[in-house]
């Protein structure tokens, strides 16, 4: 994996998120430094999305505290938090139906805020260079895979420091799944921080320095992926339906 520093650039303290009177996330604490990928990893169900959510103010939680560049972000409206740069891609990636994979991708132009790392239609073409035939076609019109790229490549161009990804591998093609690999990497060199959830141990493994495994809606263990990758009785315990 890439070098990172040493500077935190997303730290989640002691969070409890509720869902109405259900307690999903209960004291979920971890940290990203900037530079790194880091899986968040975990059984349908766990508080994945929900951890996200609740960073992204989707789901503000209740108690604790998450500071992105030192700045508590508990309490702000998500379009603030987007503005501080944070990007996210949910997992039913909400790109618009109607409108072309470029005018998608200029809408979220427009909007970018003027950052360390500026995200061109050049780079997102050089990206995934399967834009440039489908530039014209509309959001519904293409598949699940092109949809999950064009919500990657829309996050990006909001400049963001950090990029949050919902279930980035689920249901795409393992030749797919290969090219998400190669292009998170790509990303990662631009100087974008990725934090990801997801099921798949072998695609974290191949993309993340660390993992945190949820249980529960608490963290039940951490370590370097290579570790978490060796340790079969916390990925039977864990990861393994």
């Amino acid at each position: 994996m890439t070098n990172h520093s040493d500077i935190t650039i997303l730290e989640v303290n002691n969070i409890d998120t509720f869902y109405g009177q259900s307690h999903i996330l209960q004291g979920v604490s971890l940290s990203v430094k900037e530079g790194e990928v880091v899986s968040l990893l975990g059984r349908n169900g766990v508080g994945k999305t929900t951890t996200l959510r609740s960073i992204m103010g989707l789901t503000p939680p209740r108690s604790g505290r998450i500071l992105f560049k030192h700045i508590n972000i508990v309490g702000k409206p998500p379009f603030q938090i987007a503005r501080l740069g944070i990007g996210y891609v949910p997992d039913d990636r909400r790109i618009f139906p109607d409108l072309t994979l470029y005018e998608n991708l200029e809408l979220a132009h427009r909007l970018s805020v003027k950052g360390r790392i500026q995200w061109t239609f050049e780079k997102i073409y050089h990206l995934f260079p399967v834009f440039s035939e489908l530039k014209e076609r509309k959001g519904n019109q293409l598949s699940g895979g092109e949809q999950k790229m064009l919500a990657i490549g829309r996050a990006l161009m909001k400049n963001p420091s950090i990029l949050l990804l919902d279930e980035p591998s689920e249901g795409l093609a393992p030749l797919i799944v290969q090219n998400l690999i190669e292009v998170l990497s790509q990303i990662r060199k631009e100087g974008v921080t990725i934090l990801l959830a997801d099921q798949n141990l072998r695609f974290c493994k191949n993309t993340s320095d660390r993992g945190y495994i949820l249980e529960k809606g608490r963290i039940q263990y951490s370590n370097l992926m290579e570790e978490i990758w060796r340790n079969e009785e916390i990925v039977k315990k864990y990861l393994v339906l």
